[in-house]
């Protein structure tokens, strides 16, 4: 079953390794980015390969692909 994250986005955006760690998927942005290295993070169903992506409000991020994670970034 695939757990559901929403994210009030405070400001234009959030490089991907952050929201992964502010979101409590990781426990650091390096955490973060050895996901994103290890191609399991996409961004709204495209695998994202660039660790500080900007992720804008309107984005859904996915970790660990069906059954992972997903982060809805909503404008906070």
């Amino acid at each position: 079953m695939t757990q559901t994250i929403t994210f009030p986005l405070e400001g234009e955006f959030i490089a991907l390794n952050d929201l992964l760690k502010v979101a409590g998927v990781c426990e650091s942005g390096g955490a973060g980015k050895a996901l994103v290295a290890a191609g399991e993070v996409s961004v709204d169903g495209a695998t994202e390969s660039r660790k500080t992506a900007k992720i804008r409000a309107g984005q859904v991020v996915g970790v660990g692909g069906t059954g992972g994670i997903r982060i809805k970034v909503v404008a906070g």
